[in-house]
């Protein structure tokens, strides 16, 4: 398989390993209706950190990824900062990658290559990972993810057609891309197929209802709206009901079916009203006799009154349970959300939530975790917000976004001033039942930082230390039990933490006798590993009694 060489390849490609884990420290005067969080994070700091610093408690708990990395365009202004202990990348640190940097696909690819290693770490087995980019880094992009995920893992390439470019001297520009992966492609099922057969039977059944004059059309029409009112979402995210334009005018992403510059023009009897529809200006799209056979399979829906066809227009695809590799969608509608809230337009190049929208609940459900590690303004967890409040759903959404603060700027804080605002005001406006609380990075948990004193929560340590035992997440976090330093059981092994958050109190704690039978006595038969600052047991009675020692800091990151 092809794979990517570039400057510093060897050097950050297990750059990851050595990021130490750091904690995640809430800041409640930050939360916003924290009562109603459900999980929503929003954390502040580097991706990459705090990408680490969610491992112990989300490896292997996420459903979907979303993220928007820098295009590399040269107009982003982003900075190269991952501190990589070699004298060639920290030349780079600190640095705007501008477009006329020779090493800027080098720094890109640096960059990305840690943080999309440990968001796979985060994915679930069925988990989707979904990367939006443009030409700058698009093959570079697609490379590096088949060596990391494996070019078989590969679900599709999504252009989205989001411009229009009107310079006349070159190629017109008028897209991007979504490039989707999966964690492993053996492990996706189509959970759809039969809520889509359902929906369909269910839409046909009611379009046939609406050709035929019925004596209770109140009845019919109210039965109608509310339904498809419900309902218009779920098939439009499944795109099993193709929203076409039955305008005979070339729209770009459909073809005529009548040559000439108009469609075809006849009258349409509003099955409700008895009245001709309004006609399109340009007439209609297909000739009169298959739009007779599409109404009489009820694959064309009316409004509610004869003004109303082309607005509510829907046509069966063929592609029953597909997401379309083509999306016709302004990308200026970022910048409207934006807008709508801020009166403003506070951050560049925003994702629209209708993009969003459209796309995730392909591969997402009520209650899966969604992640976003370049929240930028914020866009997915407002989409998340809203797929919520359509459908009633839990989907948790966790957010990482740096405050990109400088000497230039030190007071600049792009998660709290608008990735944050951005969601707090979507909240209000909007009515979304939801809320987040708000997070920064915190200490790391290494050696030196725990010798300086610096100590975090029994809790968070004790996380942190079953992950790194076990190599998986401690699902029964209540249990944690402080007084008697228990933290959790692994198969057959049980697993302690004789810590304090306190230094001086730490170096007079140690596995000794008396604790050391009490363990014996609270978990019989099976092996324990018991992390300590110190042991005053000797190797006989540890091998006799199946008791492991680790050492508080020195052998922390030794993973059993």
């Amino acid at each position: 398989m092809p794979t990517l060489q570039f400057k510093g390849k060897n050097i950050i490609w297990n750059h990851h390993l050595a990021v130490p884990f750091h904690t995640l420290d809430e800041v409640p005067e930050l939360h916003y209706k924290p009562e109603k969080a459900n999980g929503n994070m929003i954390i502040e700091g580097d991706n990459l950190i705090a990408l680490k610093a969610l491992l112990p408690q989300f490896a292997g708990k996420v459903k979907c990824i979303y993220i928007d990395p820098p295009y590399n365009t040269g107009k982003e202004e982003w900075v190269y900062s991952d501190k990589v202990n070699s004298p060639l990348i920290s030349e780079w640190l600190g640095k705007v990658v501008g477009a006329d940097d020779l090493n800027k696909h080098e720094k890109w690819s640096c960059m990305f290559v840690p943080r999309i290693k440990i968001l796979r770490e985060l994915l679930q087995d069925d988990g989707i990972i979904i990367i939006s980019c443009d030409d700058n880094e698009h093959h570079h992009l697609k490379t590096i993810m088949d060596e990391i995920y494996g070019s078989i893992n590969f679900i599709g390439s999504i252009i989205w057609k989001n411009a229009t470019d009107n310079n006349p001297t070159n190629i017109a520009i008028e897209h991007e891309y979504l490039l989707v992966f999966a964690r492993d492609k053996t492990k996706l099922v189509s959970e759809w197929k039969s809520t889509i057969s359902d929906a369909k039977e269910e839409l046909i059944k009611i379009g046939k209802e609406l050709t035929n004059k019925y004596k209770e059309q109140n009845d019919l029409q109210t039965k109608y709206s509310e339904w498809f009112r419900e309902n218009k979402r779920f098939l439009g995210k499944l795109d099993r009901y193709k929203y076409i334009d039955l305008n005979g005018v070339y729209t770009g992403s459909q073809s005529v079916h009548n040559p000439g510059k108009e469609g075809y023009r006849y009258d349409i009897i509003h099955p409700i009203t008895m009245k001709p529809c309004k006609e399109p200006l340009m007439g209609y799209r297909f000739p009169e006799i298959t739009m007779t056979e599409l109404i009489t399979d009820g694959k064309i829906l009316f409004g509610e009154d004869e003004d109303k066809i082309i607005e509510l227009k829907v046509y069966a695809s063929e592609y029953e349970d597909k997401l379309s590799s083509y999306i016709e969608l302004d990308g200026r509608l970022g910048a409207y959300d934006l807008r709508n809230l801020f009166d403003s337009v506070p951050f560049k190049n925003p994702k629209p939530v209708l993009l969003l929208t459209h796309i995730l609940p392909f591969v997402i459900h009520k209650n899966d975790i969604i992640l976003d590690s370049f929240a930028g303004s914020g866009t997915t967890m407002h989409a998340i917000m809203k797929l919520n409040k359509e459908d009633s759903g839990k989907r948790q959404c966790i957010m990482i976004q740096m405050p990109e603060n400088s000497e230039a700027e030190p007071e600049k804080n792009i998660c709290k001033d608008i990735t944050r605002e951005r969601v707090k005001r979507a909240i209000d406006k909007y009515g979304y039942d939801s809320g987040f609380k708000y997070y920064r990075l915190g200490i790391p948990l290494d050696a030196e930082t725990l010798l300086e004193g610096q100590l975090p929560t029994y809790k968070q340590f004790a996380k942190y230390v079953y992950y790194l035992c076990t190599g998986e997440n401690l699902e029964a976090e209540d249990k944690i039990d402080e007084a008697d330093f228990y933290v959790g059981e692994h198969g057959k092994q049980a697993i302690y933490l004789v810590y304090k958050q306190n230094y001086d109190t730490l170096t007079r704690l140690a596995l000794n006798l008396t604790l050391a039978e009490k363990i014996k006595e609270q978990q019989p038969g099976k092996k324990r590993i018991v992390y300590a600052p110190s042991c005053f047991l000797d190797e006989d009675y540890l091998t006799d009694n199946q008791i492991e020692y680790v050492g508080i800091p020195y052998n922390l990151f030794q993973r059993r």
